[in-house]
Order: C-alpha cells, then structure tokens, then sequence
C-alpha cells in the first residue's frame, strides 16, 4: 500500500510541477552503499509510514518515514506539517490570512512604507537577494511585476483555449521596469522590507517552497525525526537513511515523454533513472510545468528576465545539493542561463551537482552527477 501510494503521488508531483529528478549526493552519499548496506541497529524494530497532505503550496505533498511507533510518527508527522501550513501562509502572495502579515501584505504596502515581517520572511528574503547574485539576476524574486502579467495571461488562456495570447511585449517591458533587486530594501535590525519603487512586486515562487522544505526538514531532525523522504510539488529532501540501512530512492522522470503527454494527468510516466539519497535535497525544473496554449505552442512558467519570454535552453534541469533552497533557486536560475554558463556556475559552487536535460532528448551531468546515475527504470520503491 505504501509503494502503491508513493508512486502516484510521486507521478502527481513530477507532473504538475517536478519534471524529474534525484540524483546521489556529490559528497558522503554513496550509491554503491544503497546495495550492500546492513540493517541500522538503532532502527531495529521501527516501522515505516507514509503521510500525505494537499494543503500547502498548491500541490501535493508526501512524507514517508520510519519510526519505534505509530505514536512518535504521528507526532513528528503533525508538527512538521503544522511548520509547512506556517510557511505556505508567509510565503503566499495571493492571499492574505488573519494574524499574519504575510508576502501579500507586503506587496500590497511595502511601497507605501517600511513594513515588519515574520523572521522567516526576512531570512527568506536575504537568501534571495544571495541568489540573484550567485545566478547572475536569473533568480529574481524582484521579478514579480512581470510574473504576474504572464500569470494573468496563462490562467485566461488556460480558461478559454480558444482564444488564449501572449503578453504583449511593451506591456512586459514597462513591467520590467520594476523589477530592480536593488528597490528591494531590508532592514535587518528592524526586521523591515520597503520597496524604493513602489510599484515593485515580489513573487517568490523561484525559491519559497525549497526554502520552506528545507526549513521544515531542518526542524524536524532537532525535534528527533532521522528517517524521512520529504517531497513537497517534487521538491525532495530526505533525512538520514532506511530501517535497513539503505539509502532513500527517487526517480528521474522522463521529461521529453511527459512533454508529450503534456494536458494529461501522467501517473505512470517512465522513468529516465533511479537514484540514491541521503541527507540530500533535489529540485527540477521544466518546460512542461504550468504552461498554456497559443497558436499551437507551449508557453511555461518559468521566464528568462533577458527576454521576458520562457526560457528555452532545455526541456529540464535538475539539482542535487544539501540545501533544498539553494537547489530551487539554481534550478530556476540554471534553467534560464546557457548550457557553458550554467557548468561554470555549478562547478564554481561546493556541494552542488546538476544534470541538464537538452531539447533534442540528450543529458549533459556535472562532473559529479553522471557517474552515479542509475539504469533507466519504470518504476521503484523509495
């Protein structure tokens, strides 16, 4: 029941918003170990669970894991999902909630003035601002005048197909105008944001859900969780290992396949690899997740700031890194940056592997990440 639950939940994921992705960890994380490793003595007698939730950040959310008993499971599973209910909240910039001044609430008077945040908005924030730098302004969580203009678009396309369009290009230019990083204006001693631009808009959605994940899978190991796989809209973490010893396994969906199954709900799209994880993170980003239709082409979500269209480097790009926030802003930022730039960027970084998936069905692995890939399958067992 359990594998059965994972598997289409797992395919759910990968469809609406993974594309693909694991891979073994560049450093203490060996595949060869998945094989032939012994049964943990401290793990003798625990049983496995598996928790799902639709809840938080739009998309589904699965949480296998060991534990001594079904009390403790539930104990750890509850607060760690109470944590996730917390960050969706923060992090939302759609919605406003009683008792949390929240991304929405700052979009709406940031502009105005100075406004004070929750912590966790302020560490967000500051991690963001890293990143755009690291991604050479791919990442930009600044960018949201634009976004939303293409997020209008998309969802009157997808209501009403026959009449969908592009943004048009002046409109997304004078958008563009607004999207300075630098208007981005934190105080960190007040815990304020203000936006020197008041018609700058934030959307985090480069990099809030790995951040929460990783976030949420942080607090879980002080609270004693060591044997879980996390998976949040495909976005994967994983504490410690399994009852037996071995490592946690996730697959590679096959992006060109899901391509062309795109509109449909895939729940047994074949898989391009299994790979082996522990105390690791991985996040992809693809061509297929949230688009519409014009004119017969696909338009997606994710927009190359250099162009203000979606980018169209590749059908895929997934990252291995300890750091589940870090791997969702890369993905995105390596997503929109040429093949030669993005390797660069990875080998420049500690601990960061990536594998990118061409448009003409080929892979390209970071000098770290080809090695461990596994053979393609059709199917595993976490």
């Amino acid at each position: 029941m359990v594998k059965r639950l994972f598997a289409a939940g797992c395919a759910a994921l990968l469809s609406l918003s993974l594309l693909a992705g694991c891979a073994p960890a560049p450093s203490g994380s060996s595949s060869a170990s998945s094989t032939s490793a012994s049964p943990d003595p401290a793990m003798a007698g625990w049983q496995r669970y598996t928790e799902s939730w639709y809840d938080v950040f739009d998309t589904v959310t699965i949480l296998i894991g060991y534990a001594p008993s079904e009390e403790e499971w539930n104990k750890q599973a509850e607060a760690l999902h109470q944590d996730l209910i917390e960050y969706h909240k923060l992090y939302d910039i759609y919605n406003h909630y009683d008792g949390v001044t929240n991304l929405y609430d700052v979009n709406l008077l940031a502009g105005q003035a100075p406004v004070k945040v929750d912590q966790r908005i302020m560490d967000l924030l500051v991690e963001s601002q890293q990143m755009y730098k690291t991604t050479q302004g791919k990442t930009n969580i600044a960018f949201g005048a634009v976004l939303q203009i293409w997020h209008d678009y998309r969802d009157a396309g997808t209501n009403d197909p026959e009449n969908a369009q592009l943004p048009p290009m002046d409109q997304l230019e004078a958008a563009s105008a607004h999207c300075s990083m630098e208007d981005l204006i934190l105080d960190l001693e007040e815990n304020t944001v203000f936006f020197a631009d008041p018609e700058l808009q934030l959307d985090v959605g480069s990099v809030g859900k790995g951040y929460a994940v990783e976030m949420v899978a942080r607090a879980a190991e002080a609270r004693g969780l060591s044997s879980a796989m996390l998976s949040v809209g495909g976005n994967v973490r994983t504490i410690g290992h399994k009852e037996d010893g071995t490592q946690w396994t996730a697959g590679i969906q096959d992006p060109w396949a899901a391509a062309e199954a795109a509109g449909q709900i895939v729940n047994d799209a074949p898989y391009l690899a299994s790979i082996y994880l522990e105390d690791m993170a991985l996040v992809t980003s693809g061509d297929y997740q949230r688009y519409y239709v014009v004119d017969g082409k696909r338009y997606h979500h994710i927009i190359d700031p250099a162009t203000l269209m979606p980018a169209d480097y590749f059908s895929a790009v997934a990252i291995l890194t300890p750091d589940s926030g870090l791997g969702d802003c890369l993905s995105t930022g390596l997503f929109c940056l040429p093949l030669e730039e993005g390797q660069a960027l990875v080998e420049s970084l500690e601990g960061v592997e990536a594998m990118w998936m061409l448009k003409d069905g080929t892979a390209v692995y970071s000098s770290g990440f080809g090695d461990s890939v596994k053979a393609a399958l059709e199917g595993f067992e976490p």
